[in-house]
């Protein structure tokens, strides 16, 4: 295991730097500037060259990356040009409310999921397994937005039953402190991630349900409950441990939708905003962290598979 994890490590540095330079790349190569999209369409071309030279965009690029990297290192990644505070204390304040919002989505669309999929499994080709597939794939093929629009419209327009904005403390126990405010941003999340996680546990469940083991406790007269929770649940949650491992991304991306619609005061406002802006150093930090994100996700995922199935080592491989 010790190896692998070196391993997993080494090329993990290499997929953050690589996803260092093309967002670098594409960045910086998309049409338009940061000068006009910060000092607006009147600015002038002397202002436009003071701000290229205050913020080093009138630089080569490779001296920008070079830059940007070794600030990186340190922690620094330069300040916004539009919010003008440094973009490591905007991540820092940000990321403990986003890691909130993503974490009770995702319990939550993990808590509707799994007995979601294992009850389809059991039931496969009856009634309930067609209506609970339609279902999934009607949540998995409507935009991310959609979900938002729609709640907001039903709970908040329609029965004022709850906010239509998320909490906007600026800290987690305030943020907490508002739960009616939370619901429609949360659930909107969740409704992203249980599309895909039913469904790859309902497929898992079917070959679990199918092997000896399964057909062995059964024959002896073990109560189908405990059959389920004890021989089936564990073993089906290998795929989905995977897909949770690499849905990091998926759930970031619906989570700057969500809390453009909810605005709700997380990484994923403040990403839309700084695209909107074109403010690079918080372009380039969000995406930095995203990758690492993603990255450590496949790592946890990968240690968490061990951890249920002791037949899997990865230092043989």
């Amino acid at each position: 295991m010790t190896a692998y994890l070196l391993r997993r490590t080494g090329q993990a540095i290499v997929v953050v730097i690589g996803v260092m330079v093309l967002t670098f790349a594409l960045i910086h190569l998309a049409p338009g500037s940061a000068a006009r999209a910060t000092l607006g369409t009147k600015a002038t071309a002397e202002r436009i060259a003071v701000f290229n030279a205050a913020n080093g965009l009138n630089r080569p690029l490779a001296a920008q990356f070079a830059t940007f990297v070794k600030q990186a290192a340190e922690g620094n990644f330069g300040t916004s040009y539009s919010l003008h505070e440094p973009v490591s204390t905007l991540i820092a304040q940000r990321l403990p409310r986003d890691a909130v919002l993503l974490g009770l989505s995702t319990l939550l669309a993990l808590l509707v999921a799994l007995p979601m999929g294992v009850y389809q499994a059991v039931r496969r080709g009856r009634a309930g397994d067609h209506m609970l597939t339609v279902l999934s794939f009607v949540l998995y093929s409507m935009p991310d937005f959609f979900f938002g629009l729609l709640l907001v419209a039903l709970f908040s327009v329609q029965l004022h039953l709850l906010p239509s904005q998320a909490p906007q403390a600026q800290s987690v126990g305030g943020v907490l402190a508002d739960p009616k405010a939370l619901v429609l941003p949360v659930v909107t999340l969740a409704l992203v991630s249980l599309a895909s996680f039913s469904r790859y546990m309902r497929s898992s469940a079917i070959g679990v349900l199918a092997q000896d083991h399964v057909l062995v406790a059964r024959a002896k007269g073990l109560p189908e409950h405990l059959v389920l929770r004890r021989h089936v649940l564990r073993n089906a949650l290998l795929p989905v441990i995977t897909v949770l491992g690499l849905a990091a991304p998926a759930i970031v991306t619906g989570a700057v939708i969500a809390e453009s619609v909810f605005n709700y005061p997380g990484m994923g406002l403040l990403f839309y905003q700084a695209a909107t802006s074109k403010d690079y150093p918080i372009l380039l930090a969000s995406t930095l962290v995203v990758g690492v994100a993603t990255v450590l996700g496949s790592l946890l995922a990968d240690i968490a598979y061990t951890l249920l199935d002791p037949r899997i080592r990865y230092d043989r491989g």
